[in-house]
């Protein structure tokens, strides 16, 4: 596996805190409307750094703590190896999903991306981008428990 590079601030000299742009990255997550989605790519271009590999990464890491599962692949396949975990976040929520076909290989939905994405806007926070400089003091957030599903950008 090749070495996926976060941006500078998620260096060694950060390992006791959650690096900066893991905080960006995870007040996105946060931010998305139950029922909705951005994919890894949506995220880093929102917050106009990285890639997806690198908000994948990000959620890898930390992503426990929050909606994990409204970050999402953009061709709307579910997490590999949490499927089924995501899927009822996504039925609880009311996500649109498109319903697999008999002949799919283990008849698992896919995210109806073109009803499901969210485009950042118009959210109770105001919406709008996510501006530079992390929470003071975080929230609290560690590395996700051995549980927590790794993404798969």
């Amino acid at each position: 596996m090749s070495q996926q590079r976060l941006p500078p601030d998620t260096g060694p000299e950060h390992a006791g805190a959650l690096p900066e742009y893991a905080e960006r990255v995870l007040d996105v997550a946060e931010r998305i409307p139950p029922g909705r989605v951005m994919t890894y790519g949506d995220v880093a271009e929102w917050l106009e750094e990285g890639g997806p590999r690198q908000v994948g990464r990000v959620m890898a890491l930390y992503g426990g703590a929050v909606p994990w599962w409204r970050v999402v692949r953009a061709d709307g396949v579910l997490l590999p190896g949490h499927e089924l975990r995501a899927l009822g976040h996504y039925r609880a929520e009311g996500t649109p999903l498109k319903e697999a076909s008999r002949a799919a290989d283990g008849h698992l939905p896919r995210l109806e991306m073109k009803r499901a994405r969210w485009d950042g806007s118009g959210h109770a926070d105001g919406g709008g981008r996510a501006e530079g400089g992390g929470r003071a003091g975080g929230r609290g957030r560690g590395l996700p428990p051995s549980d927590v599903p790794p993404c798969d950008p």
